[in-house]
């Protein structure tokens, strides 16, 4: 029997505490058996699930109520209920004898332990598909590397804490490297893209030496595939990278200035295999812009930051462009934002660099084109999912999915964004018990400024330190878009679209979700200011 306790998170989500690792994995099941409309996802981690809603299906009193008296079914889960997959691994990693040295065992004995070990995936974080593995057979606590390394390649078997874990693609990480597996880890184009989901049991088969095959080359129970797929460490091109094999109408790059990215609304429902919701920063100016030109609101657009975009259309076009506020230009002429234009074939669009806000967005009448990943077209920088951020030279396709006629006047109340000074309304959070009531003052009478690191994972605050009366580290827990969570440095940074769906570092407050559309403006230097948001229902 289990008895969470319910910590808030934002407005749309909470969380659900209990006492030991052990006791997550049953409370994760006994809520999806009984998950009803409206739950958008549930992320577990290490010792907390975590729920995350849409209020308008289902509002957050309820789904409180909901997942506390389905808590009361959880029951320890038995082996043969949850499927078995076997990796393949070779022992050879680059940390093996050092860790062997560290634990006072020789390598033999590490490796036998390792591969004896009946794993469970507790949960997925960090990156898509990247499992956190547990065992009762397993006696070791295993320090982090000191610096970690910039690169771990795709495959990579690593230990660290009570975890073992395998590295889906190529990314940072400071685990220890016993192995390696040529096993698919994440495949967005599968029915369930990642092999190591929770809850699944993980044996290691040892094999004598690394397969010749790279990552992605066998099959996802670790067999040789005859027809493998792309590999999974790249993000998947939905557009053409020079040339003109995009047949129909399209728009080609001429100029992709500081970041132009393909987005939509969004991956929703994807953050318990480590994906994250993704889409457009400000999702307001992107409906707005999709709405001008007669597409569905969450039609796929171009999100430019900071402006510098020059396109030229192959075909006869309609273009609007809504969000930050700079001069635009087709054909050499200069129109008005947040209307619609005739882009005709041949000529450019040029987004000169924007005067006012961080992000614009481009939508062109029947919907840009990507390959679709996870039910979304989205670029997410972070994890390397969807279609690469442009390049010049790029040739993107347009659809033809208009859902109605152009409108024949704007709508009203539109304007430049206001980025010299935000006032963002804040949501309880999970962990402001960790902090003096002194943090909680400072955190809404400071001014703070947007600092230069800033972007789709995150906006990093400047401003004085939020003191902690709680040392330590946080056990990962799952995070959402809006989240203030502060480092060890006591400076807090707002979580974006494109940020980690796991984390361990404590959430002090949360964005509301209204406000979030707002700091998608906000440039560095931005002064934002913090208040209350009115209770939740």
């Amino acid at each position: 029997m289990v008895n969470p306790r319910v910590r808030p998170m934002g407005e749309r989500a909470f969380l659900l505490e209990v006492g030991a690792l052990d006791d997550v994995l049953p409370l994760h099941t006994a809520l999806a058996a009984s998950r009803p409309e409206g739950v958008t996802d549930l992320v577990p981690a290490a010792r907390t699930v975590l729920v995350r809603i849409d209020p308008r299906v289902l509002p957050l009193s309820a789904a409180r109520s909901w997942a506390l008296a389905a808590a009361t079914t959880a029951i320890g889960e038995s082996d043969a209920a949850s499927p078995l997959v076997e990796l393949d691994i070779a022992y050879d990693g680059a940390d093996l004898a050092d860790t062997a040295r560290l634990l006072a065992v020789d390598v033999d004995e590490l490796v036998r332990r390792h591969a004896d070990a009946r794993w469970r995936v507790a949960f997925t974080g960090f990156a898509p598909g990247f499992g956190y593995l547990v065992s009762e057979d397993w006696p070791f606590d295993v320090p982090r590397l000191e610096s970690p390394r910039t690169r771990v390649p795709a495959g990579s078997v690593g230990l660290a804490g009570v975890f073992t874990g395998a590295y889906p693609r190529d990314t940072p990480g400071g685990w220890r490297l016993i192995g390696t597996t040529a096993a698919r880890l994440f495949d967005p184009d599968a029915a369930s893209p990642a092999l190591l989901a929770p809850g699944a049991r993980v044996r290691f088969r040892p094999r004598a030496q690394r397969a010749s095959a790279e990552p992605g080359d066998l099959a996802r129970t670790g067999r040789f595939a005859p027809s493998p797929p792309a590999s999974a460490g790249s993000p998947d091109l939905g557009h053409q990278r020079g040339g003109s094999a995009t047949a129909g109408r399209s728009i080609r790059v001429v100029e992709p200035g500081l970041l132009t990215t393909v987005q939509d609304l969004g991956r929703e429902g994807a953050a318990s295999v480590g994906v994250a919701v993704s889409g457009a920063l400000d999702r307001g100016a992107l409906r707005t812009a999709n709405r001008l030109v007669g597409n569905a609101e969450g039609a796929a657009a171009l999100e430019v930051t900071m402006g510098g975009l020059r396109a030229t259309a192959d075909a006869d076009l309609w273009v609007a462009v809504t969000g930050a506020w700079g001069t635009v230009r087709v054909d050499g002429r200069e129109v008005d934002p947040y209307e619609a234009h005739a882009w005709p074939a041949g000529t450019e669009l040029h987004l000169d660099w924007f005067a006012h806000g961080a992000r614009g967005y481009v939508a062109v009448r029947g919907g840009l084109d990507a390959r679709v990943a996870l039910g979304s077209r989205s670029t997410d920088l972070l994890a390397g999912l969807g279609p690469a951020a442009l390049r010049a030279g790029d040739v993107v396709g347009v659809r033809a999915e208009a859902a109605a006629p152009i409108p024949v006047a704007p709508p009203a109340g539109w304007g430049a964004p206001h980025d010299d000074e935000l006032e963002l309304e804040l949501a309880p959070g999970p962990r402001a018990d960790w902090f003096a009531p002194a943090a909680l003052a400072t955190l809404y009478e400071t001014v703070w400024s947007v600092s230069n690191h800033a972007d789709r994972v995150g906006a990093r605050l400047d401003g004085p330190e939020l003191s902690r009366v709680r040392p330590g580290e946080l056990a990962s827990e799952g995070m959402v878009p809006g989240a203030l969570q502060v480092p060890p440095s006591g400076r807090p940074t707002i979580l974006l679209a494109d940020g980690p769906v796991t984390g361990g570092y404590p959430v002090i407050a949360v964005v509301t979700d209204a406000s979030l559309d707002l700091v998608a403006q906000a440039r560095p230097g931005t002064r934002i200011r913090f208040r209350h948001a009115r209770p939740a229902a």
